[in-house]
């Protein structure tokens, strides 16, 4: 990709006709407005490349942000050709526009007005029609302070020359953008930030609970022990009423300790939300490769620390039995949260086995402990497999 032209900002664009006019000043507000208002990064990008490609009688537009790694994705696109839209992979790797500005090689990037997209190079020399004569486009940088965001690139088929105060206006919607990825982010440290806060309150609370529970189970039991001691001479009936009642006391607190202890966070889990301690126990070893995904991406719902303990440990079951007892050679495991539930799935490729046969006497695959774990968090599971088909354990709980 070539850079075909550069336009200098000049003083007179601060009082452009474009930025004077209220049809332009109208969409500014409503681009600020919606970014304050909307949640979702995507979303808002989405809205926001609609505005401006109609603004500046375009049609075509992306934005590619850059993750914590510092590798480019597409974050929202309008009306891309077919020659990119139906191939994603055309659209991964670096080109001249991102490798520019991550290279801070141009003047505070600001001066780009016309590139031709390396992107589209092929399907130019071939006359490709899915490209729809798409060739050039106007690249604006995104940044938070000195900190580069992204890049938000528009085009069309029937290019024109982007005038400087059209760019200036990208320029102004561009920082807008900005702010509002920065926002998002902070928003999203303060939310780890306080569920790291909520984890250990709920491990305190959950540790005095444990104790007071015990310990009053504990006196009291001692108390009918001491009583049937006390009679079992005399009073041999009343002896026995007092045993009795100690075996109940003794096996409502137990009860009562394994509900508890439910309701602890594993290890992984004490300085991390559950989507990111799955994914640390999905790399955990090398092979099998796991595949791992959750969704919502963003803001995934913070949970009671019972339920992400129970998730963690069935899915660590279940991996350890994919892993070593059924020689998978591929894991897939998804984690989703619906309206009221969270569902955790995890399939393998590996030996399988009759679900209507499975032995008792060895815990094979683990599927007691995953039964029970699913039972007292008020769920569902269902264990799908066939002798050389794989496995796929399927877990839904209400939250």
């Amino acid at each position: 990709m070539e850079q075909q032209q550069s336009t200098e900002p000049t003083e007179s664009t601060e009082s452009s006709p474009l930025l004077n006019g209220n049809r332009e000043l109208a969409v500014l507000y409503a681009i600020a407005g919606y970014l304050n208002r909307q949640v979702d990064v995507h979303d808002a990008l989405q809205e926001v490349l609609a505005h401006v490609t109609r603004l500046l009688g375009l049609r075509t537009g992306w934005v590619w942000i850059f993750d914590d790694a510092g590798e480019p994705t597409v974050a929202a696109s309008q009306h891309l050709p077919p020659y990119l839209a139906d191939h994603s992979e055309r659209m991964c790797g670096s080109c001249l526009c991102l490798d520019t500005f991550m290279g801070g090689s141009m003047e505070g990037a600001s001066n780009i007005n016309v590139l031709r997209c390396s992107r589209l190079k092929n399907a130019e020399r071939d006359s490709d029609p899915s490209a729809l004569g798409l060739r050039f486009h106007s690249s604006v940088p995104i940044y938070a302070g000195s900190t580069l965001l992204g890049v938000m690139n528009v085009a069309s088929e029937d290019w024109r020359e982007l005038r400087p105060d059209e760019l200036q206006l990208l320029h102004i919607i561009s920082d807008q953008i900005g702010l509002a990825l920065q926002r998002a982010r902070l928003s999203a440290e303060h939310t780890r930030a306080a569920t790291r806060l909520a984890t250990i309150e709920e491990r305190n609370r959950l540790a005095r609970e444990i104790h007071d529970t015990m310990a009053q189970g504990l006196a009291a039991i001692a108390l009918q022990l001491e009583t049937a001691d006390a009679l079992i001479k005399t009073k041999p009936e009343r002896t026995h009423e007092a045993i009795q009642r100690a075996l109940g006391l003794a096996r409502h607190n137990l009860e009562e300790a394994r509900r508890s202890v439910m309701d602890l966070r594993a290890a992984p889990l004490q300085e991390h939300t559950l989507p990111e301690a799955l994914a640390s126990l999905a790399t955990a070893e090398p092979l099998p490769v796991v595949q791992y995904s959750y969704t919502p991406m963003l803001q995934f719902p913070a949970l009671p620390a019972r339920i992400e303990a129970g998730l963690y440990r069935i899915a660590q079951e279940a991996l350890t039995n994919a892993r070593k007892h059924a020689n998978a050679q591929h894991i897939t495991m998804r984690l989703s949260a619906e309206e009221q539930w969270i569902n955790l799935s995890i399939q393998d490729d590996g030996n399988g086995f009759e679900t209507d046969n499975v032995p008792t006497n060895t815990g094979h695959f683990g599927l007691t402990g995953m039964g029970e774990r699913v039972r007292i968090l008020g769920g569902s599971l269902c264990i799908f497999s066939e002798p050389s088909k794989g496995t796929c354990v399927e877990v839904s709980v209400p939250y």
